[in-house]
């Protein structure tokens, strides 16, 4: 039989779930709806970059490739034999265990095993174990940590099997969240290509360690932790053996002999399966994981929702281990919903809210009216409605900025006038390449705001916290206008912890992601309250909207005001007669583009569906190189994508409007 080897990848995969690697090696029976692009995953997570740079930091490394595990393993074992040598992406094999390591240093019989993360450390507060546990002399793994750590773990595993009588010491490299960049264009030496189909850095002529200026990524052992998981010690005040577990080294035999046979692992049914890639409604025939792996357990009621799915629940856990798995198994005593005398309903309530709408099977929306009456009477026209596009890169653009800093790129802004005209009055978007846009974001919005003292509306907590992080930008900069704009920021936001003032604005923005939480629920909304979730459901509940926007009146020259859409109509229905979502509406990147005038077409056909995929169009446009014609389009892209956000707003702000009886004739002029 060929030999199939575990990789680090797999292990981590397992680690998850130990059926998922089935899955995810048969991915033409089972739909996997994580984003598979190698390509998009490197430029949203800022890997490649990080770790071409840490290569600049351990200069002269070798690399060498193939396609047989074995022989590149051996290759290793052949330059292992130096006195010094620095290996990149070092690959080594053990029975059928197979890693590569990042950066590989040995110097005389000591080796550093060097696992470079795209992730941010901060040296004076993170922590690998849990503080408490610490205390009582037990290691217990935090969850932020746990996976790279395993990664690193099952590494330095393979590495010493294969090597016993080398000393091998893992660390690990992160983007350092204390340093700062001491040159300008950093971020640009390092660009993203595809060449053949994989991708590579390409990395600007005269990159050294000089030219890059001081480090911003940070090196640190952990021997120690890495020697208590492969011993067992890490999971809190008893050890694996006390426990009665397998052997971290055992559990990874295990995985490894499962896929080698191709065989489906024992799946590890609980809460975290809510989130599961393989828990997909395909429609191109594949199969669905999630529900093969729960039928073990509800049988024919696998299409019902889970315990896991009442939102914001922290029981779920503790109720599957009782065995009930379904809302439906759900009682008011699993919950005690209580009220905490504030408008609306509390968390509890509204987790108990959905489970008896759902077991009454209500199809209509639950509505606090009183309290949503009262919270609308305080609003002052004209209304602003406002979304933000932000992005977090490793390797920062400019001088003095840090690994992983808030960076804002667009907004759009929408208003409605008291007599229910509405308008896309405003948008912002940077596309210049290596630029830190915040400050000239900040103005741009400052100039949209200031004209009148009407309520500014955000959806969740984004937008006040991405304010306040470019109000600490502003206190620390040398810009002209700093106290003024700062000043600004100061009356329609709410001070944040690492602000280190207190303040509430005079003007604070609105949140109607609160406002939804606590006076709305439809059932549509399957539990969720985001805003991508709740517009399907206000469509399909309200005639007002489903009769004012099947019109092709937005963007019209007598209709609604568009800046990016012309003549649209967002009320759409599919064949049989359903409204379809208008996220699933938004034009493709490229229409009416001629392909072959594409340089660079990674993102072709796709659209930009949420904020993620946003935020990976923009570092597409920041670090790969695109002609005008393909950077002119993402860039449109982007700007009808953020429309849609704030129009969202507006049609939610209309149908409470609606259901409130406040309604007044709003029609398209």
């Amino acid at each position: 039989m060929k030999p199939r080897f575990l990789t680090k990848s797999r292990f981590i995969k397992a680690n998850d779930c130990p059926r998922k690697i089935f899955y995810e090696d048969h991915p033409n029976e089972y739909e996997n709806k994580t984003l598979d692009n190698p390509f998009l995953r490197a430029l949203s997570d800022g890997g490649f970059q990080v770790g071409a740079l840490a290569r600049v930091y351990h200069p002269g490394g070798l690399e060498f490739d193939s396609s047989d595990h074995r022989k590149a393993a051996a290759l290793t074992g052949e330059h292992l034999k130096k006195d010094n040598v620095t290996i990149y992406e070092a690959p080594f094999a053990f029975e059928n265990f197979f890693v590569r390591v990042d950066v590989l240093v040995k110097s005389g019989n000591n080796v550093e095993l060097i696992e470079v993360k795209a992730k941010s450390y901060d040296r004076h507060s993170d922590e690998f174990f849990d503080k408490r546990l610490l205390k009582k002399g037990a290691y217990k793994l935090t969850e932020r940590w746990k996976k790279y750590l395993y990664d690193v773990a099952f590494q330095t595993l393979v590495c010493r099997k294969a090597f016993p009588e080398y000393t091998f010491t893992p660390f690990m490299m992160f983007a350092d969240k204390n340093a700062t960049a001491s040159v300008d264009g950093l971020n640009q030496r390092f660009l993203l290509l595809e060449e053949n189909g994989r991708l590579k850095v390409k990395v600007a002529p005269g990159t050294d360690p000089t030219a890059v200026g001081d480090k911003l990524l940070c090196k640190v052992n952990v021997s120690d932790v890495v020697d208590k998981i492969i011993n067992g010690m890490d999971l809190g005040e008893k050890s694996r053996a006390q426990l009665g577990l397998p052997s971290f080294e055992d559990v990874a035999k295990l995985w490894a002999d499962s896929y080698q046979r191709d065989e489906r692992l024992e799946a590890d049914h609980g809460s975290h399966c809510k989130t599961c890639e393989f828990r997909t409604h395909s429609e191109n025939g594949k199969q669905n994981g999630f529900d093969e792996c729960w039928k073990e357990k509800v049988g024919d009621k696998i299409n019902e929702p889970f315990v896991f799915d009442v939102w914001n629940f922290r029981k779920s856990e503790s109720l599957i281990g009782q065995g009930k798995f379904l809302m439906s198994q759900i009682e008011e005593t699993d919950i005690e919903p209580e009220s905490d005398e504030k408008p609306g309903l509390s968390v509890s309530e509204r987790q108990w809210l959905q489970v008896k709408v759902f077991k009454a099977g209500e199809q209509k929306p639950q509505v606090s009216l009183d309290a949503l009456k009262a919270e609308m009477a305080t609003w002052k026209y004209p209304l602003h409605f406002i979304d933000f596009e932000t992005a977090t890169v490793a390797i920062p653009f400019n001088k003095g900025r840090s690994p992983y800093e808030q960076i804002a790129f667009q907004f759009s802004h929408h208003v409605v006038h008291q007599d229910g005209r509405v308008e896309h009055a405003g948008q912002y978007i940077n596309d210049r390449r290596g630029a830190f846009p915040n400050f000239e974001f900040i103005r741009a919005l400052k100039s949209e705001l200031q004209k009148d003292n009407g309520t500014i509306f955000r959806y969740a907590h984004h937008e006040n916290t991405v304010l306040c992080q470019i109000f600490n930008q502003l206190k620390a900069s040398a810009e002209p206008d700093k106290e003024t704009l700062m000043a600004w920021i100061r009356t329609v936001t709410t001070s944040t912890e690492s602000t280190g003032e207190d303040w509430a604005g005079a003007r604070a923005m609105v949140d109607l992601w609160a406002h939804v939480k606590r006076f709305y629920y439809h059932p549509f909304m399957k539990g969720s309250n985001s805003l991508k979730q709740v517009l399907p459901a206000i469509l399909k509940e309200s005639v007002y909207l489903q009769e004012k926007y099947a019109l092709p009146a937005y963007g019209a020259s007598n209709g609604i005001k568009s800046l990016n859409y012309k003549d649209w109509t967002w009320l759409k229905r599919n064949p049989k007669g359903e409204i379809i979502d208008p996220y699933k509406q938004l034009p493709k990147i490229f229409d009416g583009v001629d392909m072959s005038q594409l340089d660079f077409t990674l993102m072709r056909g796709d659209e930009l569906a949420d904020g993620g995929a946003a935020s990976t169009a923009y570092a597409k446009m920041q670090f790969t190189e695109m002609n005008f014609i393909e950077r002119t389009a993402l860039k449109d892209a982007l700007l009808k994508y953020c429309e849609l956000d704030t129009l969202a707003m507006v049609m939610l702000y209309e149908h409470w409007m609606e259901i409130t009886g406040k309604l007044k004739a709003q029609r398209v002029a």
